[in-house]
């Protein structure tokens, strides 16, 4: 069945047990569960505001212990309600990632 011209995801969305911070100043902060995640990007919970199109240099950390530093595009940003985990929910767009980091996210998403 194609795609609705509303739907632009262009690969399949998965919950992992993963976490992820910003790399930098704002790494002081702990890693936070992501939303989902796919081969393309990734969702996930902020405090600090961020614009579509910045980028920012981000650390996942795998369920086995290691962890993989990546580029991304903020994509999208929405304010959440107070009660919310955090302020903002963001998507993210890899921009830049080693290969082999690529195939580890692979991995926990499993067979597409």
């Amino acid at each position: 069945m194609p795609k609705s011209p509303d739907d632009r995801r262009r690969y399949r969305r998965a919950r992992a047990p993963l976490l992820a911070r910003p790399v930098g100043p704002l790494a002081r902060t702990e890693p936070r569960p992501i939303i989902d995640i796919s081969m393309g990007g990734l969702r996930a919970y902020s405090d600090e505001p961020q614009r579509p199109g910045s980028r920012l240099e981000m650390e996942l950390f795998f369920a086995d212990r290691g962890s993989a530093v990546f580029l991304a595009e903020v994509v999208w940003i929405e304010p959440l309600p107070a009660e919310a985990p955090a302020r903002f929910d963001v998507g993210l767009r890899f921009v830049d990632a080693d290969p082999e980091d690529l195939d580890r996210i692979q991995k926990v998403l499993g067979d597409e």
